[in-house]
């Protein structure tokens, strides 16, 4: 009997939960849908139709962002549904503790964070870039993609001919397309030969050929080109760590960015912490699941359901504040990315143990 009622338990969590991941996963496409038509409504030829697919390549990522909180509100739904049914009460009188009837809901919450860091992870950062690539040709330029903060995105490289520097304030592809793209080269000496202002610049073998540029070199007037070659020794990995951005490298290749970062000399700190916080989602998962059931495992008929989930929601919304300041404090190299991944998780999973532990155990 206890094992038929687990299975039950854990398959009304899975089945609320796939609710509000429907629920939620519509209502994000529209709202990006009609940002997308507002960004997009002066671009010509531009059909609802290619709006419509580039959102719905845009939305997986956003909705592993908040995977987290998808968890907690379908365990509390699922809990104050059991409980105004009087299942609760019913599987306490046949003599289920509530640790018997949590942990189905905990296992399903790790599946759920393995499959969402192998499988999904991989599909949403591919998806992100297609809808990148999708939304630059829609709006027929190269201004669409991985934005950068104020100063841009910078980039050192040595060639046989000297050293130049690279700045961008927008990629695609991962960095293999910029756009906007500044080049201060100099020779040997490091002495400053020339400066190059691009509209695009695309990375080929050996070499960044630069389109529509304007060369400016002390003492000359500035002469544009059509087509500018920049000589360097960089690989597509190299520039991918440089114009990449965590979020949008998959899980199974960012041990190797991680590696190529440190052969190349430059900082991993935002692939550790992608890494550690993906490897440590299962759990974040188990402990938003232990969460709810702090919050929702009273019965209804004693009152008080609306404190209880907004309770619930506090301490959700409250992980969630502790965990973007882990994420700050480790990309300032306060805190190692193991410690700022995993100990969002670990409280959580306390909190809800502590107050489980004293309702259910006195």
């Amino acid at each position: 009997m206890t094992g038929t009622l687990a299975r039950y338990f854990g398959m009304r969590f899975l089945t609320t939960l796939i609710a509000v991941l429907l629920g939620i996963f519509a209502l994000v496409i529209l709202l990006d849908y009609v940002e997308m038509m507002r960004r997009l409504s002066d671009a010509p030829n531009v059909s609802a139709l290619q709006v419509a697919k580039t959102s719905l390549f845009r939305v997986p990522q956003i909705t592993e962002r908040i995977l987290p909180f998808c968890v907690l509100i379908g365990a509390m739904s699922c809990y104050l549904g059991l409980s105004r049914k009087l299942e609760l009460v019913v599987s306490r009188a046949a003599g289920m503790s509530a640790w018997q009837f949590i942990a189905p809901a905990v296992f399903v919450a790790l599946a759920v964070g393995i499959v969402a860091t192998t499988i999904y992870n991989p599909i949403a950062a591919v998806l992100q870039e297609k809808a990148k690539r999708l939304e630059a040709e829609l709006t027929g330029n190269n201004q669409t993609g991985l934005q950068a903060t104020v100063n841009g995105f910078w980039v050192t490289q040595r060639s046989d001919k000297g050293q130049s520097i690279l700045n961008a304030p927008s990629s695609r592809d991962q960095g293999a397309i910029l756009s906007n793209v500044t080049a201060f080269v100099f020779d040997h000496d490091n002495k400053f030969l020339e400066r190059v202002d691009a509209a695009s610049a695309a990375l080929q073998p050996g070499q960044w050929q630069l389109d529509d540029a304007r060369v400016y070199k002390p003492g000359a007037p500035p002469r544009e080109t059509e087509r500018y070659i920049l000589p360097t020794n960089l690989t597509p990995e190299q520039v991918r760590e440089t114009f990449s951005t965590p979020e949008t490298v998959p899980f199974w290749q960012l041990r190797y960015f991680i590696d190529m970062a440190e052969r190349a000399g430059l900082p991993a700190t935002g692939y550790r912490l992608q890494y550690q916080k993906l490897l440590s989602r299962p759990f974040m998962l188990a402990a938003m699941v232990m969460l709810a059931a702090a919050f929702s495992l009273r019965f209804v008929r004693f009152g008080g359901v609306q404190k209880m989930v907004l309770g619930g929601v506090t301490c959700g919304f409250m992980l969630y504040v502790m965990s973007k300041l882990t994420d700050d404090l480790s990309t300032a190299e306060l805190i190692p990315p193991m410690v700022a991944a995993w100990l969002p998780a670990a409280i959580g999973a306390m909190t809800g143990f502590v107050v489980l532990l004293y309702q259910e155990d006195g």
